[in-house]
């Protein structure tokens, strides 16, 4: 076999069990929702007022995608495109930098760079692995399309602009692992760009035009500076116009040049942007590993925050508008109900109930990558560079947790702080404000038993940490936070900890999941702890 396909065949193998992960995942996404959406939303009249809702408020649009009709497969579409594409370009990227710039960290790279391989082969091999890869996914989302019983033309154009939108990130991916110095930082700017991209179609949506019948737009041109946006212009189900995935071709090819240019002149462990050199000494607010955990992970947290204080902020200041479409049509606030299942409160209540869903599902996130990066200082040896010291394995294991904890706090914390300021900025009731708080409160159990999850994992499956836990909050997301939106069934939605979360709104409120949330979490942390005393560091 020749260099180049003993590289390709090694990281194929490598990834064959996260990679089917991803597929199988994002592929049982669309079959789920297309199934689901038939069934909830079987009539015209009921696709047309949750459209109508969103034409109302744009805004609603930076969560969902542009949409092109009431018909059923448009619906489909303007619905789950957008998480597809998403999915895609995180798969894509994580397997990018993965294969390039957490090698050359390893010292696989330089290994492999004394065979007979080439210095470009491995990149070469990662390109078409990558390619390969998702043109599986492209052809898995096609076949659920096809096998939920909508048309086989518009469901092989969705599978290909899943596909292409992967492959542009693949290629982004791989040139942040030449501008970064390492795979951490990589990893954050790719991730960066996709979640950029989401963001800048949903704002080249939210701007763009509705139809004389308000159950389409057309999106304004910052929708056509986003991968995830050229995608989005195929229209599946509608105009189904392939031609803008030429666009994402065209930028793979683009920044595959760019990197395959930078990799001819750069040493191997090198980068664009330099790392910066340290103190020489730590300084007193180093003394602990919590403090050490708390500089090596604030960065991340406060991208997570970030996070939390947009999401509050479009909570507060969107309900204004809101309140002006559903009275003009009354049926809308049904529509918006659903989004709150069980509340019974105002327009903002709901619209704030919805928005603190997703504020949870990102303090969980938080919390778990916190968890993550513990093991990774385990795998990477450093963890037994603290432990050397006086510090032990128990402290060191219970001031991470702490610091899940708080990262978890500031999230949600932001979150309602935004919330708060953008409700008095548009002139709303003083008295949500106390809502938000209390929003914010409600999402706090949820987020602790993923913490706590995430915790069992490292103690007894370390090396299986990330894509056990990163798979776990996506199916709990997608049960618990839209499960009841596209018609799950109840026992389906009950098995993810965000379907528990009290809705603070109406006369009463159900505080029984969160006091059994509680109680789970703290079982759950107490006996990870507990085995940890017998655990060895980087143990299986």
């Amino acid at each position: 076999m020749s260099a180049f396909g003993t590289v390709l065949a090694q990281r194929m193998r490598r990834d064959r069990v996260q990679l089917a992960i991803w597929i199988a995942c994002t592929a049982l996404l669309g079959l789920v929702s297309a199934s689901a959406i038939a069934d909830t939303y079987g009539e015209e009249s009921a696709r047309a007022g949750l459209i109508a809702l969103a034409v109302a408020n744009p805004s609603i649009l930076l969560l969902r995608g542009l949409p092109q009709g009431a018909g059923l497969g448009a619906f489909v579409f303007f619905q789950i495109f957008t998480y597809l594409a998403l999915l895609a370009g995180l798969m894509s990227t994580f397997l990018a930098v993965r294969h390039s710039r957490a090698e050359e960290e390893s010292g696989r790279a330089e290994l492999i760079a004394s065979t007979p391989a080439a210095r470009a082969v491995p990149t070469i091999a990662t390109l078409v692995h990558g390619a390969i890869a998702n043109i599986v996914l492209g052809t898995a989302v096609a076949a659920t399309f096809d096998f939920a019983g909508l048309p086989i033309g518009g469901a092989v154009v969705t599978g290909a602009a899943v596909a292409a939108t992967g492959v542009a990130f693949l290629s982004v991916g791989l040139l942040a692992a030449q501008v970064m110095r390492t795979s951490r930082g990589a990893n954050a700017l790719a991730v960066a760009c996709v979640c950029g991209a989401f963001l800048l179609r949903g704002i080249g949506d939210a701007l763009g035009t509705p139809s004389a019948d308000a159950l389409s737009m057309s999106s304004s041109w910052l929708s056509w500076l986003s991968p995830i946006g050229w995608a989005q212009h195929v229209s599946g189900w509608g105009a189904n116009d392939s031609s803008p995935l030429l666009i994402s071709l065209a930028l793979a090819v683009a920044c595959t040049g760019a990197v395959i240019a930078i990799q001819r002149s750069r040493d191997t462990g090198a980068s664009l942007l330099a790392g910066r050199s340290g103190p020489a000494e730590a300084g007193a607010s180093l003394s602990g590993s919590l403090a050490l955990g708390w500089r090596l992970q604030w960065p991340t947290i406060t991208a997570w925050c970030v996070s939390g204080t947009v999401l509050g902020m479009l909570g507060g200041s969107l309900a204004s508008v809101i309140v002006q479409a559903t009275t003009a049509s009354p049926d809308l606030r049904n529509t918006l109900s659903t989004l709150a299942p069980g509340g019974t409160g105002s327009i903002t209540q709901i619209l704030l109930a919805a928005m603190f869903g997703l504020v949870g599902v990102v303090a969980a996130a938080c919390g778990t990558q916190t968890m993550i990066r513990m093991h990774q200082e385990e795998a990477a040896g450093t963890a037994e560079l603290v432990l050397s010291t006086p510090v032990s394995r128990l402290r060191w294991l219970c001031d991470y947790l702490m610091l899940g904890v708080v990262s978890i706090l500031l999230v949600l914390l932001s979150a309602a702080v935004a919330a708060s300021i953008a409700v008095l900025a548009v002139g709303d009731d003083p008295g949500h404000i106390s809502d938000a708080f209390a929003e914010a409160g409600a999402q706090l159990p949820a987020a602790l038993v993923y913490l706590a999850f995430a915790l069992v994992v490292f103690v007894a499956l370390p090396a299986f940490v990330a894509p056990v836990c990163w798979a776990a909050l996506g199916a709990g997301i997608f049960l618990g936070n839209f499960g009841g939106l596209i018609g799950v069934p109840r026992w389906a939605r009950d098995l993810s900890p965000f379907a528990h979360t009290p809705v603070v709104i109406g006369a009463s409120t159900e505080w029984s999941g969160a006091a059994a949330m509680l109680a789970v979490a703290a079982i759950a942390t107490a006996v990870a702890v507990g085995a940890t005393v017998r655990r060895e560091p980087r143990g299986a």
